[in-house]
C-alpha cells in the first residue's frame, strides 16, 4: 500500500482549484484560504462549549457496526460542554459525526463564508466532526457523492484518502460505503489482507485552519493525532453517474442494509464481512 504526500498550496485562484484539482479529481490541501474568517481565531474547543455547551450531541464509539444499530445510529449522548471536558482529560474513542451546524447552532453561520472557488455547495448541510486523541474514523466513502471541502481546528489529524479506482484494493462491503473494519491502514496485516498492497492512495496531516479538497467519491480515514473537530462543506456532483450512485445509495441501498439487518441480524453484518475478503481475493485470483 503506498501513500503519497497530499499536494500543498497556500493560497489558489477559482480557475487553478478547478482546472488543476476538481476537474481531475485530485485532493489538495489549501493552508490560508479561511484566514479572513473569525472562525480562524475564533474557533477553538472552548469557544463551543461556550457557544453550545447546552446542546445534547449525539456520539460515537469505534465499535464494530453490528445489526444493534441502524446506519448512522449514535451509540451514545451527552451535553456538548461534557464532551469537550472528556475530550481535554485526555484520549476518548467518543467521535461526533454529521453534527448539522446550521440547525443546531444558528450562531456559528455568522463565522464563517461558503468560499466562491468554483464549487456549487449545498449551503443547508455544513457539518461539524470532533474526535479525541487518538479516535479514528473507518475508511469509508460518503453515501451521496459530494466534493468537500474539510477544514480542520484546534489539533492536527491525519487523513488517508483513496480514489474510487481503487475500491477493488481496500475490501469494500458489499451493500455498504465501508471497508472492513479491522484493517488498520496505518499498518496492514498484509498476510490477511494481501490486496492491499496494491492499494495507491494519498496521506496528510490537517493542521489548525487548514482546508482538505477530497473529490467526490473518493475514500478517507481519518485520525485525530490531537483532541479537535472538523468542518466539511459539500457540494453537488459534477458527473450525472455520480449523482445517480448517490441517488441509489440514499433511497435503495441504505433502506435495503436497515432491513436486512432487522431480518437476519447479525448474520447480515458478518455475510457481507465475509463476502467482502471472497470477493476481492476472487477478483484478484487469490486463494483463500
Amino acid at each position: 500500500m503506498r501513500l503519497e504526500p497530499i499536494q500543498r498550496v497556500r493560497t489558489i485562484s477559482k480557475a487553478a482549484f478547478k482546472s488543476d484539482f476538481v476537474q481531475p479529481q485530485r485532493p489538495v490541501v489549501i493552508e490560508r484560504l479561511i484566514e479572513n474568517w473569525p472562525a480562524y481565531k475564533k474557533w477553538d474547543l472552548d469557544y463551543v462549549s461556550r457557544i453550545a455547551g447546552d446542546r445534547t450531541v449525539p456520539l460515537y464509539d469505534d465499535r464494530p457496526i453490528s445489526s444493534e444499530y441502524k446506519f448512522n445510529q449514535a451509540h451514545a449522548e451527552m451535553k456538548m460542554a461534557e464532551y469537550i471536558e472528556l475530550l481535554k482529560k485526555g484520549p476518548t474513542n467518543y467521535r461526533i459525526f454529521l453534527y448539522n451546524l446550521m440547525k443546531e447552532v444558528p450562531a456559528f453561520q455568522e463565522d464563517f463564508d461558503f468560499p466562491d472557488i468554483g464549487l456549487r455547495f449545498l449551503k443547508q448541510l455544513p457539518m461539524l466532526f470532533f474526535g479525541g486523541e487518538g479516535s479514528k474514523v473507518f475508511m469509508h466513502y460518503d453515501i451521496d457523492y459530494a466534493n468537500i471541502l474539510h477544514f480542520h481546528f484546534h489539533g492536527k489529524k491525519q487523513c488517508i484518502l483513496f480514489p474510487p479506482d481503487q475500491s477493488e484494493n481496500l475490501y469494500k462491503v458489499p451493500h455498504a460505503l465501508i471497508a472492513r473494519e479491522d484493517i488498520d491502514f496505518n499498518n496492514p496485516d498484509y498476510e490477511k489482507f494481501p490486496v492491499l498492497k496494491k492499494a495507491r492512495g494519498y496521506i496528510t496531516e490537517l493542521n489548525h485552519g487548514e482546508c482538505l479538497y477530497m473529490p467526490e467519491g473518493y475514500w478517507h480515514q481519518m485520525t485525530y493525532l490531537t483532541p479537535g473537530f472538523s468542518m466539511s462543506l459539500r457540494a453537488t456532483p459534477r458527473t450525472l453517474t455520480n449523482f445517480s450512485k448517490a441517488v441509489y445509495n440514499l433511497i435503495f441501498m441504505r433502506h435495503f442494509d436497515n432491513y436486512m439487518r432487522k431480518l437476519r441480524g447479525q448474520k447480515w453484518i458478518d455475510y457481507k464481512n465475509e463476502q467482502a475478503v471472497k470477493r476481492t481475493h476472487k477478483k484478484h485470483e487469490i486463494s483463500l
